[in-house]
């Protein structure tokens, strides 16, 4: 996946999905639409449309798995997905966890108090949004180790330096 440019995440459904889109930094996630599934060739138009609308540089799509870590019915659906994202759109295309992202956000919107109406236009596309700033954090390096790395540079430059100053 590139470094930089803007990520689009894919919460797959047989009826519906969800859309988010990442910064072209890559560090925050925005849902973007929740999609209701037509014909293939409307699918697909609708994908390209997200991807030309923000210069798309790589696809995330949620993969369903279970609790233990074994892969759901689904996921099997996600990877064959996955690879036709990938020899349409001719971009990356990572799968990742989506582990618990559309209770988390249903739950979410109940404690809003929103009607099963709301939560359904809503949910997908949040699901999205959780599933690709979970992603973009999984890159992330862990705090602290930006700092580490800096010190430990500038340790081998001052040795490096003693040991011309002692020649």
């Amino acid at each position: 996946m590139p470094p930089r440019g803007r990520l689009l995440a894919i919460d797959y459904g047989d009826k519906r999905m969800g859309f988010a889109v990442s910064d072209p930094e890559q560090s925050m996630a925005c849902p973007v639409e929740n999609y209701t599934r037509r014909t293939p060739t409307l699918d697909q138009a609708r994908f390209q449309y997200w991807i030309q609308e923000y210069c798309v540089a790589g696809l995330v799509v949620g993969l369903p798995i279970f609790m233990n870590g074994s892969e759901s019915p689904k996921s099997q659906q996600c990877r064959q997905f996955a690879r036709w994202l990938h020899q349409t759109f001719q971009l990356p295309v990572t799968l990742h966890d989506e582990r618990c992202t559309s209770a988390v956000v249903e739950d979410r919107l109940v404690e809003l108090d929103l009607s099963r109406a709301q939560r359904k236009k809503k949910l997908d596309m949040l699901a999205a949004q959780v599933l690709l700033q979970a992603y973009l954090d999984s890159r992330r390096p862990p705090r602290g180790a930006e700092l580490e790395t800096f010190l430990m540079e500038n340790d081998a430059i001052e040795a490096e330096a003693e040991t011309e100053n002692d020649d």
